[in-house]
This record gives C-alpha cells, structure tokens and sequence, in this order.
C-alpha cells in the first residue's frame, strides 16, 4: 500500500487507515485480530482509536499490538479531550482532561506512547491551555506528533498559527466523504496553507457509500445499532441517495465495489494524507482494501464532485 508523508512533517502512513470505533462492543476479539494482521499484511500502518470512559477499543488494540502485530510496525493514532459517547460526546480541551486521558490510554493500549495525538474539538479552554498539553505530550516524550480533530478550518488555522515552533501541528481528522463534503473546502485550504495534512474520517458516509442502503435496512449494519445511527441517519436523506447511484454507477463501469470508489474519491483528495475506515468485520475490510491501488479517472471524479455538490455543507463540526 503507499505510504504518505502527513502534511510537511517527516510522519509516513498508509494511504488507507483502520479505524478501531466498534472493537471490544461490535467487533470481538477474534474478529479484531484478523481485521488488524489482513491489514498489516495488505501494507496498512495507520491505526486509530480515541480515548473512551470504557476504553473497550483501546484494550483490545493494546493487547493485540502485542500478540498479533508489532507495534513498531503501526503508526497509532489517538484522540483526546472529549467527554462522553456517541451523540453526547463533547470536546474537553482542558490541559487536566488531556493529559489525563492520555495517560489513562498509554496504560490501556500497554504503550509508552503513540505515534500521533489528536485534540478532538476545541471545547471551552484557551487554545493555548491546548496547545500547551499537546506541548508537554512531546515533550515528554508520550506523543511523537500532534494534531487536531473536528476542527473547522478557523480553528484549525488559528491553531497551526499558535502552536509552539517545536510542536507544529501535523496533521487534522475531519468526516469527510461524498456525501459529507464541508472539509472539502476551506477546511482542505486551511490544512495546505498550515503545512497540515488532513486524515479523513467516515470516508463511507457511515457505511452509506456502500450501497448496502439502497433498497433495505440490514439488521447487522449501523443504522440498525442503537448507539451508532447517528453516524447514518444524516446520510439517509433523498440527496445522498442520488450520491450513492453515482457511486454505484461509477462502480459498475470499473467493476469495482462501490466502497473502493468512495474510499479512493476521499483518500485522493488533494492534501488528504489517509481515509480511514471503520470495518466491523474482516469481510468488510477484505473489500476496502481492494481501493489500496484504485486511482479514478479524472472523468468520473468530476463526475461524483458535481453529482455531490448539494453535500458540501454536510458534516461540518458544531
């Protein structure tokens, strides 16, 4: 798989990431360890998870960095400085919740540090009580880089502009897919302008993007879980239905899979440096990776940029 360099800074990962959301609830631990070794195998490096008050992802990532893959071998990426799950999840910039839910993760993921930090959202702390936490992550050595999450692009920039000469900002996560556009914007702008590179999140829409919605609900898929409908329910509407048929027909010209093109739309977009996808199951994630070597032709992405446009206020940050 190609490896990128994130934003200027001298960090490599995957072009492809794995997103670790549903380990230890929705996916089990046998599941998780062939998600992670098919992963290694196909080249992946990028391994994300955030700090959670049950951590159960970050325990079972912590174990199986240790039994099934080497942890030199990943480049794991935390988020930070939120309190709460799902839908009540909200941004805790404050430096005692960050470094606190840093430390409490190193302990769970049984590492002494992780490769990138990410402060997600901007919560009610002065940008330099952030900025400053990030700082002492560095510094002592918990954290090799840092960065931010669901940030808008104002944030971003004034962010990148504040942060210590020693511990630039390298990198920002933001949704961003076909059918939730807002970061492929100002947000991207914003990134390229601050030496940034961009992580893209949900690259699926929440599964969306895969077709799988397009005539039934399945029982098994994440607007039939409780605690995950919210990351599809936005993306259900009649104009992201349009989105998805491009997709799929799109998908059917280069017989692939619709995933792989929606996957390679988000991960080509100009300074992302990776898309990272969720797979529940290694099914899923056997599928995803056949986008490791899909590069679209500039007519079809042209295509998908101008049947999504109605999309590109979708998914911006509160």
């Amino acid at each position: 798989m190609e490896t990128r360099r994130v934003g200027r800074s001298g960090l490599r990962v995957s072009r492809l990431g794995l997103g670790t959301l549903t380990w230890g609830r929705d996916t089990d631990e046998h599941e998780a360890a062939e998600l992670l070794r098919d992963f290694a195998r196909a080249g992946g490096t990028l391994v994300e998870t955030a700090a959670t008050p049950a951590g159960e992802s970050e325990e079972l990532l912590g174990a199986l960095l240790h039994e099934e893959v080497p942890r030199r071998d990943v480049v794991l990426a935390l988020r930070v400085g939120a309190r709460g799950t799902g839908r009540d999840r909200r941004p805790d910039g404050s430096r005692r919740t960050v470094l606190a839910d840093l430390d409490l993760s190193l302990a769970r993921l049984r590492t002494d540090h992780v490769d990138l930090l990410l402060l997600e959202g901007s919560g009610d702390a002065p940008v330099e009580e952030q900025l400053s936490a990030l700082e002492e992550a560095v510094r002592s050595g918990r954290a090799r880089y840092v960065g931010v999450a669901e940030h808008g692009a104002w944030q971003l920039a004034r962010a990148a502009a504040l942060a210590p000469a020693g511990t630039p900002l390298v990198a920002a996560q933001a949704e961003l897919s076909l059918v939730a556009r807002w970061a492929d914007g100002d947000l991207l702008d914003a990134a390229e302008a601050s030496g940034v590179g961009v992580l893209a999140r949900s690259p699926l829409g929440g599964g969306v993007l895969t077709g799988k919605y397009r005539h039934a609900l399945p029982a098994d898929s994440r607007a039939a879980s409780p605690h995950l409908v919210h990351v599809v329910q936005p993306h259900l509407d009649p104009s992201a239905r349009g989105v998805v048929e491009a997709v799929c027909t799109a998908a059917d010209g280069l017989e692939r899979a619709p995933l792989a093109v929606a996957l390679a739309w988000a991960a080509d977009r100009p300074g992302v440096a990776a898309a990272v996808t969720g797979a529940r199951t290694a099914a899923q994630l056997r599928l995803a990776l056949t986008a490791a070597d899909l590069r679209l032709p500039a007519q079809i992405t042209a295509a998908l940029d101008e049947v999504s446009t109605s999309r590109r206020d979708v998914g911006r940050p509160v």
